[in-house]
């Protein structure tokens, strides 16, 4: 049996914790930004459909988050658990937590393949999708057809993350999204599919990332899947879920986010609203990747200390994952702000949707000062989550991103006249908020973790 101490990656889980979440971010950020450009370059070969596809997806997408964020919560909570088993070293225990985690993923599989399948229509007419409403229904119901390789590949990587892995899921998902890059314009226009060719092309790179992380699963991980090992633990699917169902429930505060504020661009500025929010978000959404990335990292870390009862890591965790977060959200959201009519570009190259770009330039202007917030708030939550803590995780996101972003989006857009324009100021202002909150929040439970372990 290959013990704890005699793996590499194990090791630096194990660690100084600084060094352990730079290691492990590095990796998972290059990965992650690499892996953002499914959605990034999805929306910039569709924008040459038009606006009318552009928004189409842009409906599709609170839905699509919904699996996404089920999925990565799934990963969350194998992270988080299996890695605490790690950090006691009782790989046992972590080998039995992983076959868990993939029980759960199966259901979790079917559940979404069913309710999409059946429900995605009236999902769509319900959020307003109007004129869009073919071609979304088109678009999404492909898309999650390929379910099964969803949910898998973000339990894998939850899984590799969990043992300090994070090489081989860099390379997976390096590779699931290179392809992509490369099937979108053949699917989309070379065979002549339009919005369906997209949906085709991302589940596509899905499946071969997928059969890349199988393989790997069985030539040279830490955790070893064997059903002769399995005993069913009660216990074990409670602290996956502990965690994941969470984390997913914040993907779905999310999703009813994007879905929200889509109703209410379609209020005030019809669908060329969504369809700016639609582009530029993703521009956004790339460009935060390196925090979520810490963040993840944060989740493995924080669980390996609670593991091994190095309290004390807990905060040094919390405050270093703020500051290198703080220091690459700077030059992320500089550059997006410099570089705004440049990038809104991308989605405006086709006379079908050329009439967008000054309103992308602007949203990326006033967003970009959004993100200056979002270190604070993932290290913040993310502590929570390697903690097992995932419902303090999911009442953060339920003030942040119903409470503050949808009523002050709301409140700027319509009530006071601001349009589109309030939409996004109040993504702005949501977002600081939420942090400050997070923040002492955070802050709290950890001054009390560390006060209830001396005495």
């Amino acid at each position: 049996m290959v013990e704890v101490e005699e793996r590499k990656d194990v090791a630096i889980l194990l660690g100084d914790p600084k060094q352990a979440i730079l290691k492990l971010s590095v990796p998972t950020m290059i990965a992650m930004v690499i892996s953002s450009l499914y959605s990034l370059i999805n929306g910039i070969w569709v924008a040459g459909l038009g606006d009318l596809a552009l928004a189409a997806i842009g409906f599709v997408h609170p839905v699509f988050l919904i699996v996404m964020g089920f999925s990565n919560g799934l990963g969350a909570g194998a992270t988080a658990i299996i890695s605490r088993y790690i950090g006691a070293k009782d790989k046992k225990q972590a080998n039995n937590a992983a076959l868990h985690a993939i029980l759960l993923m199966v259901v979790m599989t079917i559940i979404f393949t069913v309710i999409f399948g059946l429900f995605l229509e009236p999902i769509l007419i319900m959020m307003g999708a109007g004129e869009t409403l073919s071609l979304g229904v088109e678009y999404g119901r492909i898309l999650f057809g390929g379910s099964l390789f969803i949910v898998f590949s973000s339990t894998a990587y939850g899984i590799f993350r969990a043992e300090g892995n994070v090489a081989k899921a860099t390379y997976a998902m390096l590779f699931g999204a290179i392809l992509n890059i490369f099937l979108d314009p053949l699917f989309i226009y070379y065979l002549n599919m339009g919005i369906k060719g997209a949906a085709i092309a991302t589940i596509i790179s899905l499946i071969f990332s997928s059969i890349l992380l199988l393989y790997w699963f069985k030539k040279d991980t830490y955790i070893k899947f064997s059903i002769k090992e399995f005993v069913y633990s009660s216990k074990l699917i409670n602290q996956i879920l502990g965690v994941g169902l969470p984390a997913g429930t914040e993907f779905l505060m999310i999703a009813i986010l994007s879905g929200s504020l889509n109703v209410i661009l379609m209020f005030v500025s019809g669908v060329d609203g969504v369809a700016v929010y639609t582009a530029s978000w993703r521009v956004i959404m790339v460009a935060a990747v390196p925090i979520m990335a810490i963040g993840v990292s944060i989740v493995a870390v924080t669980g390996a200390s609670l593991g091994a009862k190095k309290f004390e890591n807990i905060n040094i965790i919390h405050n270093y994952g703020i500051k290198i977060g703080l220091i690459v959200v700077i030059v992320m959201a500089g550059a997006i702000f410099l570089l705004a009519p440049y990038i809104s570009y991308l989605f405006a190259y086709s006379p079908e949707s050329a009439s967008i770009q000054p309103f992308c330039t602007d949203f990326l202007r006033i967003v970009s000062l959004a993100m200056i917030f979002i270190p604070i708030g993932v290290s913040s939550t993310s502590i929570f989550k390697g903690l097992g803590k995932g419902l303090d995780s999911m009442l953060i996101a339920l003030i942040r991103v119903i409470i503050l972003e949808i009523a002050f989006a709301y409140i700027l857009a319509v009530p006071l006249g601001m349009g589109q324009y309030g939409v996004w100021w109040g993504i702005v202002i949501g977002n600081a908020l939420g942090a400050i909150f997070a923040y002492i929040w955070s802050k709290r439970y950890i001054k009390k973790l560390l006060a209830s372990n001396k005495s």
